[in-house]
């Protein structure tokens, strides 16, 4: 019994070792490298991923909730310097008629011209100013947004996720989260005011590809 033991556990220690020995032909496939640590990201211009970039809003609604939507018709570019984050850039499209609040009355009603007049203002864009870092994973991104043809200094606060080659497509990718809070009177959407809150929240998320 125990040369049987002895046998069956120099078995399983042979077949660990082909399995993860330097020289294995089956040698087990690396796990992916990811860096939370900003200063080890690889510089370059990157391009975010429209499957992996969205915009959620939310909104008070009479006061009783609060309400969340999306744009998921957004395209940006990022020009990224790790060494010298202050140096980075970023630029976003955002689709205006994609805007989405799982509701399809709601959804006609955003798109008319009280609210986004999406057929004379089919996109709004965001274009950074300066970049000011605010600890090793956190950013102030200053810039201008453009909404509904009115353009307006808006600030938000971003956060470093990870970098790291993505296992799925094999392309080098880095993410971020943003948050920031506008006020949608002041780009002339009026609306109902004051009953649909005026501020409205903005929360960005996006997988950047490296190009």
């Amino acid at each position: 019994m125990k040369r049987t033991l002895a046998t069956l556990l120099a078995t399983f220690l042979s077949a660990g070792l082909i399995l993860t020995g330097p020289g294995g032909a089956r040698a087990q496939e690396a796990a992916p490298a990811f860096t939370k640590d900003p200063g080890q990201v690889k510089a370059g211009r990157y391009r975010l991923d429209p499957a992996h970039g969205k915009i959620t809003w939310s909104i008070s609604h009479l006061g009783f909730s609060t309400y969340y939507g999306q744009f998921t018709d957004v395209s940006g570019e990022l020009v990224l310097d790790p060494k010298e984050p202050g140096k980075s850039t970023l630029s976003v499209t955002i689709g205006t008629g994609s805007v989405n609040g799982l509701n399809d009355t709601l959804n006609a009603h955003l798109k008319q011209p009280d609210f986004l007049d999406v057929e004379k203002f089919p996109q709004a864009t965001f274009v950074s100013t300066s970049v000011d870092p605010t600890s090793p994973t956190t950013a102030r991104v200053n810039g201008t947004l453009t909404l509904r043809g009115v353009s307006k200094p808006v600030s938000f606060d971003a956060t470093f996720n990870q970098a790291g080659v993505n296992p799925v497509d094999k392309a080098y990718s880095v993410g971020f989260d943003g948050w920031v809070v506008i006020k949608r009177s002041e780009f002339g959407v009026n609306a109902f005011l004051p009953l649909l809150g005026d501020e409205v929240a903005l929360r960005l998320e996006g997988e950047f590809k490296l190009q």
